[in-house]
């Protein structure tokens, strides 16, 4: 695997690698006929075992430090009434504006060949109550009623975990975590530095 500068985006693909899915990175798309910069797909994998829902997964990365707070983050949804504002919808266009959404759905039906899959936001800490997310009906209706499910860091990695053997890995961060299990190092839950809260609004803009 190529390195990549998101390093969560390479743990969700370890993730999703070691759960069986065949992976893609980076996936342009836009509404036709839009001369806006085109917004990306972080990560679209299938798994053909599967069927339903989970044959299909995609996945939007926010690797924020400071965790992912769903209450303000949806508070900067619904300020943006004009749909303009960078930090609000525009950040979240496939579950916020019509012709963004159909354009999500179009171009992950044309990768896969179905319009059913399962949308993940994947963070680096779940701030607060995920169903805010995961139950919102303006999302589900943008993506087709298709489900919608939050994962964070450690609970892809504990997944991970378990599978990981001496042999050598063939990955960088699968290689990372054999050596952080030969060391003994696990991952523990603490809370987040109250000081990052601001990064969410401010400094990201991914």
């Amino acid at each position: 695997m190529a390195q990549k500068e998101d390093i969560l985006e390479q743990i969700v693909e370890e993730y999703l690698t070691h759960e069986g899915y065949f992976v893609r990175h980076n996936i342009k798309y836009r509404p036709r006929n839009f001369k806006q910069t085109p917004s990306d797909i972080d990560v679209l994998a299938v798994d053909p075992r599967r069927s339903g829902p989970s044959r299909v997964m995609v996945v939007n990365v926010k690797s924020w430090q400071g965790g992912f707070d769903f209450r303000y983050q949806r508070k900067l949804i619904d300020e943006d009434v004009e749909g303009n504002n960078k930090l609000g919808k525009m950040r979240y266009r496939e579950l916020t504006k019509p012709d963004w959404s159909k354009a999500f759905v179009d171009k992950i039906r044309e990768l896969t060949g179905t319009d059913r899959f399962t949308y993940c936001l994947a963070v680096t800490l779940a701030k607060g109550d995920r169903s805010i997310w995961e139950n919102c009906k303006q999302f589900r209706k943008a993506l087709r009623n298709n489900p919608i499910r939050v994962i964070t860091l450690k609970e892809m990695v504990d997944r991970i975990m378990p599978g990981i053997t001496k042999t050598p890995a063939g990955t960088d961060i699968g290689r990372t975590l054999q050596l952080l299990r030969a060391a003994g190092l696990s991952l523990k839950s603490s809370k987040p530095d109250p000081t990052d809260v601001e990064e969410q609004g401010e400094n990201q803009e991914t």
